[in-house]
């Protein structure tokens, strides 16, 4: 990756500090330090005998807060005018106390999931700030341009071109997603986007290309992962033995499955296993990995009154080499609301419900649990402020392009036994 890209995120705001400020804080202060910034993107604060005082630009945010005597070391003065202009920057908001710069984000698509989640996510985020927003229709984007006092546009290129973003939460229909990533892609911008990755697993492998090649960052909000409910399946399973089966479920009820561009195969890439099943996909790779094969049966016969082609009911059989197998059911004609995942094993069974998770003897009965009441938004606020940690390089990226073919190449599995009648090896397809 050359240079001029690995300091996208900072060369436009070294604006923002003046090298002779800097220099005449120093001397006033008598203050020794080396800020220096690497290629990987770390910035480390040395003291006069090259020991390492803070590093990362979060754990400056945290250390300075908790320090407040940092300021008194004296020694040499080092020299500022070599600094890049991120250690720059980084300096100016070491003076003032905190960590000021947020990451400037916006939001393509202005449907549910954003204005419930991503963009009160990031009202509330430490490591971002909404700038700009833009959906295809006028009345939304004036009506919200005014409320949140942000940019406003119906066109995701302009979006792109005016603003100067960082990064870009992509919640559009899934057929539109890859025109978005692709522009952002353009203009080397960060994308967090709403599951699906991608509408078919070649399309999901050309944009796992182009992210690597553009030197983005891309990650799928996946908010269960950011849950500690959720998290704490492994620790449970461990506790009931030999695992071998699993009985997993997700469904709920829309009374017209036909509606919208979600009935339409060829715009959604399907119907429940790609769309609504996504997050119970990624629970059962994340806590199983990938089959070795599956079986699946589809359905679009819920209401015969209508003209669809986007599966409204699925019910799909996984198994493994190791012995494990187990079968998930997921559903958009299927009331009341309903998810779990339920493992079964020699000594025990775990049990995931959305806010609980209990373990249970092979009887039924509680031997411990664990809820976890929270405004669901709370998940997207802490999903937001890890990409922005991703990006800056602190933390990995779990749910990038390369993890999310693994998704993809079982939905493909999916839709492929359904067609041929029989068992589907995904790992063949990635």
């Amino acid at each position: 990756m050359d240079r001029s890209r690995q300091w996208h995120l900072r060369e436009r705001r070294a604006v923002e500090a003046s090298r002779e400020d800097m220099a005449v804080f120093a001397a006033r202060e008598r203050i020794a330090w080396q800020l220096i910034a690497e290629e990987s993107g770390r910035i480390l604060l040395l003291d006069n005998s090259n020991q390492s005082l803070l590093e990362g630009r979060q754990s400056l945010k945290r250390s300075v807060v908790g320090w407040p005597s940092w300021r008194r070391a004296t020694c040499d003065m080092t020299t500022l005018a070599a600094l890049e202009p991120a250690a720059i920057v980084a300096l100016n908001s070491l003076t003032k106390g905190r960590w000021q710069v947020k990451l400037r984000a916006g939001v393509v698509g202005l449907g549910k999931q954003a204005l419930d989640d991503h963009i009160p996510g990031l009202q509330s985020s430490d490591g971002a700030e909404l700038v700009a927003i833009c959906d295809e229709n006028p009345e939304i984007v004036r009506e919200h341009q005014y409320q949140l006092r942000v940019g406003g546009y119906t066109d995701f290129r302009e979006m792109f071109k005016s603003e100067q973003l960082d990064l870009v939460i992509v919640t559009v229909p899934h057929h539109i997603g890859r025109a978005v990533i692709e522009a952002a892609a353009e203009h080397r911008v960060h994308v967090l986007k709403e599951k699906p990755f991608a509408t078919t697993l070649s399309e999901a492998q050309e944009l796992a290309k182009l992210c690597g090649d553009s030197g983005i960052q891309l990650m799928v909000t996946l908010q269960r992962r950011f849950n500690p409910i959720y998290t704490s399946f492994t620790q449970l399973a461990d506790q009931i033995g030999t695992p071998f089966v699993v009985d997993a479920q997700y469904t709920l009820f829309i009374d017209d499955p036909s509606g919208g561009w979600r009935g339409m195969a060829a715009k959604a890439g399907g119907g429940c296993i790609i769309d609504m099943g996504y997050h119970l996909i990624d629970m059962i790779l994340w806590y199983f990995g990938l089959p070795d094969r599956v079986l699946a049966d589809i359905s679009v016969a819920a209401r015969p009154d209508r003209t669809y082609d986007a599966e409204d009911t699925a019910l799909i059989h996984f198994g493994y080499d190791s012995g494990l197998y187990g079968s998930l059911l997921l559903s958009r004609f299927i009331g009341p609301k309903a998810e779990q995942i339920r493992l079964v094993g020699s000594r025990g069974i775990v049990q995931l419900e959305r806010g609980r998770i209990r373990r249970l003897t092979n009887g039924g009965e509680s031997i411990e649990s664990l809820s976890r009441e929270q405004s669901w938004p709370s998940a997207a606020t802490a999903q937001i402020d890890y990409f922005c940690r991703v990006i800056e390089g602190l933390r990995p990226n779990a749910s990038g392009p390369k993890e999310n073919l693994a998704h993809m190449s079982f939905i493909a599995a999916c839709y492929e036994s359904a067609k041929t009648h029989a068992y589907i090896n995904p790992k063949e397809m990635v």
